[in-house]
């Protein structure tokens, strides 16, 4: 290998992500639908996601989202993302996140990103998608529900606006009083319309929301009673552990990846469980993308996303590349130095 084929590493922080992706979300959304396809094509690699859990702080975790994506902008890479629950009472955010790009030629590391907001934005663009594809056989919701009410609703509803879609109404809920004020007011600056109603308990919340978005940080189900959802809602079960496998199993359920989602304790791995099979799971949303899964619009439809790896790598490209292209990559001289295999 020559010195000249090693890749320049460059660090982007917070700020140039955030700049890289403002005003961009029509084209993230249609990013990751482009990354689902390659998926369901299998140019993708996307092995588990690795759990670092702390014998005396049960409720962290420190995950590694190892991946490569194969098509035009080729791409490997770690996701290397924390959820530190425990932070929201100390006043600053759950999750904290790196991204790494790796050269696919020489494997060389040649970014690091600061990923909480690439993380936030895959996610809110999957939901969004996800959104619009599931509800094209049913009535297009009116009124959406949040349930839970930080960094990723704040996201979902901003994909959801800057996609087209707008509410009549818009329900809050969170066992934090604090926090549904807090996104009440983001909402009446974004001056997005509807009227805005939090809701003192979950199932005014559920039952008043055509659309619902799970969005805590549960780590065991919490919502129990399938009678909630007999007005059939398209539910956005982002945070994967907030229903009970018999809400689950009374649902037609769409995952984003099958193997990826049941494990780990979520709510479909508990329903498969629980059920002893898969059956309950209707398809895929790249089957849905590809027409070969169509939902019912007769039952309440659950879209529960493990989140994968290569979103992140495909929303880490882009902005990689828009800072390049803007000549504002921060690249560390002599990052790499034992370039010479004999000195």
């Amino acid at each position: 290998m020559s010195e000249a084929s090693v890749p320049s590493f460059a660090v982007i922080p917070g700020t140039q992500v955030a700049d890289a992706l403002r005003g961009r979300e029509r084209r993230i959304v249609e990013l990751v639908e482009e990354t689902y396809r390659l998926h369901d094509t299998g140019d993708t690699v996307n092995p588990p996601s690795y759990f670092l859990r702390f014998p005396d702080r049960p409720s962290a975790r420190i995950i590694a989202l190892p991946a490569a994506l194969g098509g035009p902008s080729a791409v490997d890479g770690l996701k290397w993302i924390s959820s530190f629950p425990e932070n929201v009472a100390a006043g600053i955010p759950r999750a904290s996140a790196v991204l790494i790009l790796n050269d696919p030629e020489t494997g060389y590391p040649f970014a690091c990103l600061e990923s909480s907001i690439i993380s936030a934005a895959r996610t809110a663009a999957s939901a969004a998608l996800a959104a619009d594809r599931l509800t094209r056989t049913r009535s297009r919701p009116r009124t959406i529900g949040f349930f839970g009410t930080g960094l990723i609703a704040r996201y979902v509803h901003r994909y959801l606006t800057a996609t087209g879609w707008s509410f009549d109404e818009v329900g809050l809920h969170d066992v934090s009083a604090e926090h549904a004020e807090g996104f009440r007011s983001y909402l009446t600056r974004s001056e997005a319309p509807g009227k805005v109603t939090v809701h003192a308990s979950a199932e005014g919340l559920i039952r008043s929301s055509d659309l619902i978005v799970f969005a805590t940080v549960a780590a065991v189900p919490h919502v129990t009673d399938p009678g909630w959802f007999k007005h059939n809602p398209l539910v956005l079960h982002l945070s994967l552990r907030d229903l009970s496998p018999e809400v689950v199993l009374d649902a037609v359920n769409i995952v984003d990846d099958v193997e990826h989602c049941l494990k780990a304790g979520t709510s479909p791995h508990l329903a498969e469980q629980a059920s002893g099979g898969r059956d309950f799971l209707l398809g895929t949303l790249p089957g849905v993308l590809a027409g070969r899964v169509s939902p019912p619009a007769d039952r309440p439809l659950v879209f529960s996303p493990f989140g994968l790896g290569v979103l992140d790598l495909a929303v880490g490209r882009f902005v990689y590349d828009e800072v390049g292209h803007n000549g504002g990559l921060a690249v560390v001289e002599g990052f790499f130095h034992e370039l010479r295999r004999y000195g």
